[in-house]
């Protein structure tokens, strides 16, 4: 891991020598400056983690330090020391952001405590960034939820792919959970205790893009009013999950490979090289390797990003999962909105089965939550269902659809025969009568194909003897 890099700014050789050679034994990277404007260039060209800086230094003195440091670093620490000690000036150094204020002569054991106590303070408050930065924009899935055989081919890659070092790239629809998986694959390697640092590349403007990845210095641009680390930095020694990846400019694109191939970078606007250890999994919805072959995806990055690949399925190849998703979703939003609802009707999860979910899980979900805060009874029914389920709307891809193991025709037709039955009966109220004319149908013929698919609706409400039997 890269040391935390100490700035000592002090008038005072002696003094400055004796923390250099000091904090340098304890593990620090450590620079020194001679005073505060010998200090303000050196903040322009790179980013400290700590600095500890005298306060009577001719020029310019330490609280004008202080005062500039945290205009241009304000993630940077800042410890004054001073000979000359007033209530004034402490009040004044904590009141401008300094850590702590220290009086001259001070022991070994002390300064290094404050450092260390220092320095941790600083990584809170990147961690909290980070995991606020993470609830602000983290799906609203929930977690993994599957039994299906696609979703246990997943979670077999999970495990083995979890814990290497390797790249990963993950492929599939919107919706279908791949930050899930990408989080899932975090929490599975050795560096599950380090950062996951989400970052949706579609959604950063491309003239912000560069800063945002990889920070920037003072002054680089319009606006880059204090030195900035970039998300990478934040992520050293964890994971950055590039959702949308196929969305990422060209010229962004030769920079990660820089980043893959040196482990390496500079801020926009910066000299210094910064070294991180990160992982990279990415994802899109989109067909890289068309991109490549359009000329709108680097195939060297392709080729550095796509070591190891995983496919998220949609939802509507494994319909099964519908029933556990919707029982999941179901006790999560019941337990949001304070509902009794704890149970789906069967008619109302037979219409669920039967929709195809262009928007995957994510529609799912939204479905369920709709219909919680919906429902006035302990169990979702048919009413509290959006009118596009009701009706059986479904996407032509969906009837059409063939799976990659082939299916049988007959019972493909069979099923959406049945499903059509069904539909109409509940529409009609139980009624066959009706429901055969909302078919066009003969009332004999429906009863036939009620009773070739062992359909017992009970007796039926308005039985019409009179109509004839043109139709069987």
């Amino acid at each position: 891991m890269p040391k935390e890099k100490i700035l000592i700014v002090d008038d005072d050789l002696s003094g400055r020598e004796w923390l250099e050679i000091m904090l340098r034994k304890a593990g620090y990277d450590v620079s020194t400056a001679s005073g505060g404007k010998e200090a303000l260039k050196m903040l322009n060209d790179s980013i400290y983690d700590l600095i500890i800086s005298d306060i009577q230094m001719p020029k310019m003195s330490g609280v004008e330090l202080l005062k500039h440091a945290k205009e241009v670093c304000p993630q940077t620490q800042v410890i004054m020391i001073t000979a000359y000690a007033s209530p004034e000036s402490r009040v004044e150094a904590m009141n401008l952001g300094a850590y702590d204020y220290i009086t001259k002569p001070f022991n070994n054991a002390e300064i290094k405590f404050i450092i260390k106590r220092a320095l941790e303070s600083k990584k809170l408050e990147t961690e909290n960034l980070l995991l606020k930065r993470e609830f602000r924009e983290r799906y609203t899935f929930g977690n993994i939820v599957g039994n299906s055989s696609e979703m246990q081919k997943v979670y077999d890659l999970v495990e083995k792919i979890g814990p290497t070092k390797t790249n990963v790239l993950i492929e599939g629809e919107s919706g279908t959970g791949k930050e899930l998986v990408a989080k899932a694959i975090h929490y599975q390697s050795p560096r599950k205790d380090k950062s996951f640092v989400a970052i949706t590349c579609g959604a950063i403007p491309e003239g912000l893009m560069e800063s945002e990845l990889f920070g920037h210095m003072k002054g680089s641009f319009t606006g880059a009013v204090a030195n900035k680390a970039g998300l990478f930095e934040m992520a050293d020694g964890g994971t950055v999950f590039l959702d949308e990846i196929g969305e990422l400019p060209l010229l962004i694109q030769v920079k990660l490979l820089r980043v893959i191939q040196e482990r390496s970078f500079r801020r926009v606007g910066g000299t210094e090289d910064i070294t991180v250890d990160v992982r990279i999994i990415s994802a899109t919805n989109k067909t890289l390797e068309e991109e490549v072959k359009k000329g709108g995806f680097r195939e060297d990055l392709y080729y550095r990003l796509n070591v190891l690949q995983i496919k998220m399925p949609p939802l509507r190849e494994r319909i099964s999962d519908v029933p556990v998703l919707a029982g999941h979703f179901l006790d999560k939003y019941a337990k949001e909105h304070g509902k009794a609802v704890s149970g789906i009707t069967p008619e109302a999860m037979r219409l669920l089965e039967g929709y195809s979910y262009p928007g995957n899980v994510r529609e799912l979900e939204n479905i369920i939550e709709r219909g919680v805060a919906l429902e006035q009874g302990q169990q979702l029914s048919v009413e509290s269902l959006p009118k596009f389920i009701i009706e059986g709307r479904r996407v032509e891809k969906q009837l059409t659809y063939i799976p990659p193991g082939g299916l049988d025709l007959e019972q493909a037709v069979g099923e959406f025969e049945k499903e059509l039955l069904l539909n109409a009966l509940e529409r009609a109220g139980g009624v066959k009568k009706k429901a055969a004319k909302l078919l066009k149908i003969s009332f004999r013929s429906m009863r036939y194909r009620l009773e070739k698919y062992g359909l017992s609706m009970g007796e039926e409400l308005e039985e019409d003897n009179d109509e004839p039997e043109g139709e069987s």
